[in-house]
């Protein structure tokens, strides 16, 4: 199933059933699982894992060497998981000697123009929209979602199941189960529609706005709004999961809107 006018290295590995269209470059150390279809005119570099049923649409760029000036050409690699979609023009940097490579993990949707610098960590089932920018070493949780025009810092951390609003410029840490909105990026209550897609019942629900409420409307730092989580509120996974993210911030998390008359809102 491969193409006349492509460029396949003989060192490459391609299992079965793996289509590859016409004026795409498949460098030596790349792996591709079976049935994955990869569109015309894309290139894909050495270092480069890509896993079952993927589609990579024209244009795209796979596993080019990171841009940064500390880079000294070491092994270093680029995973894409079974049954992700890299749409046109998307560019996915492989990793550096930070943690050997970028990930991005299964069930994905990466859409046009975007680009995932080195060392970003990307979990199943997220969505970046069209034109992304993502800086070196970012990790974001499953389930996330950032639209379209957004850009974010490097070093920075997005929580599972959070959702980012159009044209955001992040900067701080966004926790898990949020909306984050506004310029600048604030907290703009739960992703509960979010969360009623994915079968959360409404009981862990309301738990995940009570602990925000906490978090964000009280008037509490945040040492002693953790702290009233974990005393008042049973122990689950949501609250230990939000506990943990915000405790292990090092960038510090976005905050609610402080002007007058704002107000969260939650769905």
């Amino acid at each position: 199933m491969i193409q006349p006018h492509t460029y396949i290295h003989a060192g490459a590995r391609l299992a079965d059933n793996v289509k590859v269209d016409p004026f795409s470059v498949i460098h030596a150390d790349v792996v591709i699982g079976e049935g994955t279809w990869i569109g015309s005119n894309v290139t894909i570099m050495d270092g480069a894992r890509i896993g079952k049923n993927c589609r990579i649409f024209p244009g795209a760029v796979i596993s080019a060497i990171p841009q940064d000036l500390k880079f000294e050409g070491e092994n270093t690699i680029a995973e894409i998981g079974d049954n992700t979609t890299i749409r046109e023009f998307v560019t996915i940097n492989r990793g550096t000697n930070d943690r050997r490579k970028t990930s991005v993990g299964k069930g994905c949707l990466i859409m046009a123009y975007s680009h995932i610098a080195h060392d970003c960590l990307i979990g199943d089932h997220c969505i970046l929209s069209n034109n992304t920018q993502m800086a070196g070493h970012v990790i974001m949780g499953d389930w996330a979602i950032i639209a379209g025009m957004s850009a974010v810092h490097q070093f920075s951390k997005i929580g599972a199941h959070s959702y980012i609003g159009g044209g955001s410029l992040v900067s701080k840490d966004v926790p898990p189960y949020i909306k984050a909105i506004r310029q600048p990026l604030t907290y703009g209550g739960v992703n509960s529609v979010g969360l009623k897609r994915r079968g959360y019942n409404m009981e862990q629900i309301n738990e995940i706005l009570d602990i925000y409420r906490v978090i964000y409307n009280q008037g509490l730092n945040t040492s002693q709004a953790l702290e009233y989580v974990e005393q008042e509120f049973r122990a689950s996974d949501e609250r230990d999961e939000i506990v943990s993210f915000i405790r292990d911030s090092e960038r510090g998390i976005v905050k609610r809107s402080g002007s007058k008359g704002s107000s969260i809102i939650e769905e």
